[in-house]
């Protein structure tokens, strides 16, 4: 179902390029949808590190349950947190998932931080983008979009998080995503510059779209996408 005011053009079959006019108009429709919706609150940076790495293969329900355990017990600053007994880490970020893996990517992120930049985690934006996110991706644990979601929503610093709902929603569209994260990620940072603040939006109602409407099984109608997306349903 094709709005009438809407050009064939827009339509895009399977296969097409991630152009930065595209990029534009998915950010725009995505906007005028959603709007700006508050997203990963939290008090401090560390804390949203924390959520970052601990929302790995898990829900953020269950990452929210192991954050307030962690901050109930006044674990959530990198000193306090290195100092504690692994069993106790372990044990109250536990509702997360894999929690003995995820103990050891949190202790060492948070000697990291300690060690090299005086556990203070704001300090790290003084170091270029580029160099800091090499220095993260050293990290156990912490792979490109970790390292993204820490550098654009705990340091606001210019680099947009790639998801497998960034994916599915490109796929549904008909880009041809195959260049893989890096190239969709440059893509859009190309698109939207160094606005930190839409990079957080866009990646936000990205995921907002994908777990209410572009779902496994889609419901295309209504869909803002409407009159662009190839996989669009025939209603």
């Amino acid at each position: 179902m094709r709005h009438a005011s809407e050009p064939d053009s827009l339509k895009h079959s399977e296969g097409a390029c991630l152009t930065t006019a595209l990029i534009s108009e998915i950010c725009n429709r995505l906007e005028k949808e959603y709007g700006n919706p508050d997203w990963w609150a939290a008090e401090t940076p560390f804390e949203v590190a924390v959520g970052a790495i601990l929302t790995q293969r898990t829900s953020w329900r269950n990452v929210e349950v192991a954050i307030e355990a962690l901050k109930n017990a006044g674990l959530l600053t990198p000193a306090r947190l290195i100092a504690a007994r692994r069993e106790e880490v372990e044990r109250l970020i536990r509702p997360s998932g894999f929690y003995k893996q995820k103990a050891t990517y949190l202790l060492e992120f948070a000697s990291f931080i300690e060690q090299e930049h005086h556990g203070d985690i704001t300090g790290l934006s003084s170091m270029p983008v580029n160099e800091l996110r090499r220095e993260l991706l050293r990290l156990p644990g912490i792979g490109p979009e970790t390292a993204d979601a820490i550098l654009l929503y705990a340091l606001e610093l210019p680099s947009f998080v790639v998801d497998a709902y960034t994916m599915r929603l490109l796929r549904r569209i008909g880009v041809d995503v195959d260049g893989g994260y890096d190239s969709v990620k440059e893509s859009f940072e190309n698109a939207i510059g160094v606005d930190c603040q839409r990079m957080a939006r866009v990646h936000a109602i990205v995921v907002i779209h994908c777990k209410n409407r572009c779902k496994p099984v889609p419901l295309c109608k209504g869909c803002p996408f409407t009159g662009l997306c190839a996989s669009e349903a025939k209603e």
